[in-house]
C-alpha cells in the first residue's frame, strides 16, 4: 500500500427506484449537492476506459483480484472544459486515485494510437501510461456514460453518489461525440449508489442510507459495459 496516496472507504450498492427515492429525500435534509452539479442537482459523466492486450484490468475485476488499477479519461456532460486521465488503484476495501489534465488536442491524439504525447517525465502517471501504452499495448476499449447525483458531507469527508442510466458505447471510442447513441447496460430500475468517505461514516449518515438492510455489491462500470464487447464464446460475463 503506497501510504504517499490518499486512501479512501469505496461501498457500492443496487437500489431500485423505490429505495433511490426514500434515501436521497433523507439525504437532502442532511447534506449538500455537489458543487458542480447542476440545478436538478445532476451532472453527466463519460469515461473511456482502457485496458492492455490481455485485457488485465477485466480478467482481474472478473477474477476477484482486490488489489488492482484502472485508467480511465473522463469529461464530464459532453464538454472539453475539463479532462483528466485517471488511475484508480483498488487496495483491499480501499480506493485511491491519480490523475492528470488532459487537453482536447492531447486526447485526440490518444483516442487515435498516438501516445508520443504522454512521454514527459515531468508527469510519473503520464510516463506509467506511455510505459503500458508502448510495452503492453493498453488502449481504449469501452465508453461508460451515466448520470450522476452527487452528494457531500464535510464530517468525515464523505461523498455519496446515486449513477443512473448507466450505457455502453459499445465499439466507438469517440469521447466528445454527442451523437453517440450508448445502449442501457443495466435495468432501468437500477441504480448504482457509491459511499466514500475517509475514516469514518457519521451516524446520521448511516441511519439515513440504512446500510444494514442493502446488499453490498461489487458494481464495476466498466465490466458491466465491457459484456456487450464479446468477441469470444468464453467471455461470459
Amino acid at each position: 500500500m503506497n501510504t504517499k496516496l490518499k486512501y479512501r472507504h469505496e461501498l457500492k450498492f443496487f437500489v431500485n427506484q423505490h429505495q433511490y427515492q426514500i434515501i436521497a429525500k433523507r439525504l437532502r435534509n442532511l447534506v449538500s449537492y455537489d458543487q458542480h452539479a447542476n440545478p436538478s442537482g445532476e451532472y453527466h459523466i463519460r469515461s473511456l476506459y482502457f485496458d492492455d492486450i490481455n485485457n488485465k484490468a477485466l480478467h482481474e475485476k472478473l477474477g476477484g483480484i482486490r488489489d488492482r488499477v484502472k485508467y480511465r479519461i473522463r469529461i464530464y456532460n459532453v464538454e472539453d472544459t475539463t479532462i483528466h486521465f485517471e488511475k484508480k488503484i483498488k487496495f483491499k476495501d480501499f480506493i485511491a486515485k491519480v490523475k492528470e489534465p488532459l487537453t482536447r488536442e492531447l486526447t485526440e491524439e490518444i483516442m487515435a494510437g498516438h501516445f508520443e504525447g504522454l512521454n514527459n517525465p515531468d508527469k510519473p502517471l503520464f510516463m506509467e501510461l506511455y510505459h503500458e501504452m508502448k510495452h503492453n499495448l493498453l488502449r481504449p476499449k469501452v465508453i461508460v456514460d451515466y448520470v450522476r447525483e452527487p452528494y457531500i458531507c464535510h464530517h468525515g469527508n464523505v461523498r455519496i453518489t446515486f449513477d443512473k442510466e448507466l450505457r455502453s458505447g459499445l465499439h466507438s471510442i469517440d469521447l466528445f461525440n454527442k451523437n453517440l447513441n450508448p445502449i442501457r447496460a443495466i435495468d432501468e430500475n437500477l441504480i448504482i449508489m457509491e459511499v466514500k468517505y475517509d475514516e469514518y461514516l457519521p451516524e446520521s449518515i448511516k441511519a439515513a442510507l440504512q446500510l444494514e438492510g442493502l446488499n453490498r455489491q461489487s458494481a464495476s462500470k466498466y465490466v458491466m459495459c465491457r459484456k456487450f464487447l464479446k468477441y469470444n464464446t468464453w467471455e461470459d460475463y
